[in-house]
């Protein structure tokens, strides 16, 4: 009890209450940005343990691969931390630790193997770029004599994927507004078909086309045959990543829309449409990216071809994952080089189009968090 010097009363002290997490706060997830020192520690300790008991089993068995040991040393490292941890900590201990390392080492063994590609690539790829590598093409170049480039296959996937593009973004977009805006009957069965399709192998879809367009219409290998298997690719990527970008759109845009007595189709086009641009333009880019690797169906339907043909709907054509696989089943050290050249643009050009996909995308939550 204090006194108030004020009012001479009495005034009961008053203590600050403890602070006791809510449950929300205690059953929040811990975040895997930071590892503790004893986990490092303890992590070494077991991995180093694994290390020496891999390394004295393959001496032991006379192991030769590397993977036999690899596997081997992993697993014996977990087993290691499983006995260190619950020695002192105890099972749940022990199964949290063991499942942390796990995640750590599952993410650090695949961005390993994606950094070791692409250095492999871009190491064997970059050296052979030069100026008439994109202005020349192979057709007056033998296999073993050195100069030529991708002319022929540059343009054919710009043709190709172009004429995909101009076929499958429409087709996609509003068969998205049906399923997300409309929601008629048929929603559930086309998202059906669409879901399938997004497993669909690509070299099914070069079969596809390859039995109705070449052998049954006639109409020969070309460049727009494989435009129309690069179609069946793109429309499940496309549609499903519309629907989801429809999805992010506020509801309260279209009610106010329909308070202003727009029609449906006026509060699509004006409202939605507009405010999903850029989601939009992120998934045609998505779609790009999907096709633009694809060597199967051109292998089916596009032939490949060593010249020039700017005539995507006559004669064979080239495009850039053709001419890499041709290129490389030579066995020719010289059309390896080339190969290696044609991969890297390659590679070169899918990344610049999920970079610009993911820098769309966050300026688009980022203007729609603001509205």
């Amino acid at each position: 009890m204090i006194t108030d010097p004020t009012t001479e009363a009495t005034v009961p002290r008053t203590e600050p209450l403890p602070v006791v997490a809510t449950p929300a706060e205690a059953d929040r997830p811990r975040p895997f940005s930071k590892l503790p020192e004893d986990v490092l520690r303890e992590v070494v300790v077991a991995a180093t343990a694994g290390l020496a008991l891999a390394m004295g089993l393959r001496t032991v068995l006379h192991w030769q691969g590397l993977m036999s040991t690899a596997v081997v040393w992993y697993l014996a490292a977990m087993g290691f931390l499983i006995v260190l941890v619950r020695s002192s900590r105890g099972g749940l201990a022990a199964t949290d630790r063991v499942v942390t390392t796990m995640i750590w080492s599952v993410g650090a063994i695949a961005c390993g193997i994606l950094i070791w590609l692409l250095g492999f690539i871009v190491v064997n790829g970059i050296g052979k770029i030069s100026w008439s590598f994109f202005v020349d093409d192979l057709g007056d170049t033998s296999a073993l004599n050195k100069g030529g480039g991708m002319r022929h296959a540059l343009i054919g996937t710009i043709e190709q994927v172009g004429i995909a593009t101009v076929i499958s973004v429409p087709i996609s977009v509003m068969t998205a507004v049906y399923l997300n805006e409309v929601k008629g009957r048929l929603s559930p069965l086309i998202r059906f078909i669409v879901d399938a399709m997004s497993g669909l192998p690509s070299v099914v879809a070069g079969l596809l086309i390859y039995s109705v367009w070449i052998l049954t219409l006639k109409q020969g290998f070309s460049g727009f045959a494989c435009s129309l298997s690069l179609v069946v690719l793109m429309l499940p990527t496309v549609t499903r990543t519309s629907e989801e970008i429809l999805r992010t759109v506020p509801g309260h845009y279209r009610e106010a829309a329909l308070a202003l007595g727009a029609s449906r189709w006026r509060t699509v086009s004006r409202v939605v449409l507009p405010t999903a641009r850029a989601g939009l333009l992120t998934a045609v880019i998505l779609g790009i990216a999907r096709a633009t690797g694809e060597t199967a169906p051109a292998l089916l339907t596009a032939f490949g071809s060593s010249t020039t043909n700017v005539n995507p709907f006559s004669e064979p054509q080239a495009n850039l994952p053709l001419t890499v696989y041709q290129l490389i089943r030579s066995g020719n050290k010289t059309q390896l080089e080339r190969a290696y050249a044609g991969a890297f643009v390659l590679i070169l050009l899918v990344l610049v189009a999920f970079a610009l996909a993911r820098i769309i995308s966050t300026r688009s939550e980022r203007r729609l968090g603001k509205r």
